[in-house]
């Protein structure tokens, strides 16, 4: 639940294209999105024990009186990125509306957390674990812009938003995966930006700071990440989805045609003023 002020933006239309829809930053963006306007597809990747959240995030966007379209497939995946985005250009074409994708949420949370050269009693990571965990959570945001692009998806004023952390450029112990994972997604973001400029679609990385969701449980180093975050951060708390959220929602804004390439601090001051 959000702890700051109440703010009130234009509304938006058009739709969103969520990854990582069912958890942390993905959820509460696809719920804030829709409270904005936004319809929403939502690529999720659940088994039968969490697929409950998922289906409880796309029944709340329902009751907001916004459409759900949700998708349980590896987003990383070519074939299934595919077949998703073959199936909304056909409902699309079959609704006749001239419908199309005002934002695209790159929220996916999966890799692996082993240490390049551990210990005795510690697995390496693995050149598959490797390449995976860049592909899913850093490369994959090339491969939905450029087959979005290819289908004609994109609405002129699309935004394409990127959730990265300062793991991009710190280092902690099991998080050498993620870490160059999310490195190479802000040069993505810089480069597609730079591609994107000249047909008015802009490409942003949000660096949330520490932030309490179902990720930060799985890193080896969670609890000294989060007293070092709590002390740093002037409001003295971690950041929580919804507070990234509602950010993202602003920067979804027409207004924003102007801002691009970068990376955006949404962290209550955590990364500069600690």
């Amino acid at each position: 639940m959000s702890t700051g002020a109440t703010v009130r933006l234009p509304p938006l239309d058009g739709w969103a294209v969520v990854l990582g829809a069912s958890s942390g930053f993905g959820a509460a963006s696809a719920l804030a999105l829709a409270r904005a306007g936004v319809d929403i597809v939502g690529v999720h990747l659940d088994r039968r024990a969490t697929l409950p959240e998922a289906e409880r995030v796309a029944a709340a966007i329902r009751s907001l009186g916004r459409e759900a379209w949700f998708f349980n497939v590896n987003a990383a995946d070519a074939a299934k990125l595919g077949s998703v985005l073959d199936e909304i250009q056909q409902r699309f074409s079959e609704r006749g509306r001239g419908e199309q994708i005002r934002v695209l949420v790159h929220s996916l949370a999966f890799g692996s957390l082993r240490s390049f050269v551990p210990g005795v009693a510690e697995e390496r990571i693995t050149r598959k674990q490797l390449e995976m965990t860049c592909n899913v959570m850093a490369h994959s945001l090339v491969y939905w812009t450029q087959a979005m692009l290819d289908r004609d998806l994109f609405s002129g004023e699309g935004r394409i938003l990127a959730l990265t952390s300062t793991g991009s450029r710190e280092v902690w112990g099991g998080y050498g995966a993620v870490s160059a994972a999310k490195a190479a997604l802000e040069s993505h973001v810089r480069q597609l930006a730079r591609e994107l400029a000249p047909r008015g679609i802009t490409v942003n990385a949000i660096c949330a700071g520490v932030t309490d969701t179902p990720a930060l449980a799985k890193i080896p180093e969670k609890q000294r990440m989060v007293d070092k975050a709590i002390r740093k951060n002037p409001a003295e708390r971690l950041g929580t989805p919804d507070d990234v959220a509602s950010a993202l929602v602003a920067l979804a804004q027409p207004c924003t045609y102007w801002m691009t390439g970068g990376v955006i601090h949404v962290d209550g001051g955590e990364a500069h003023c600690g």
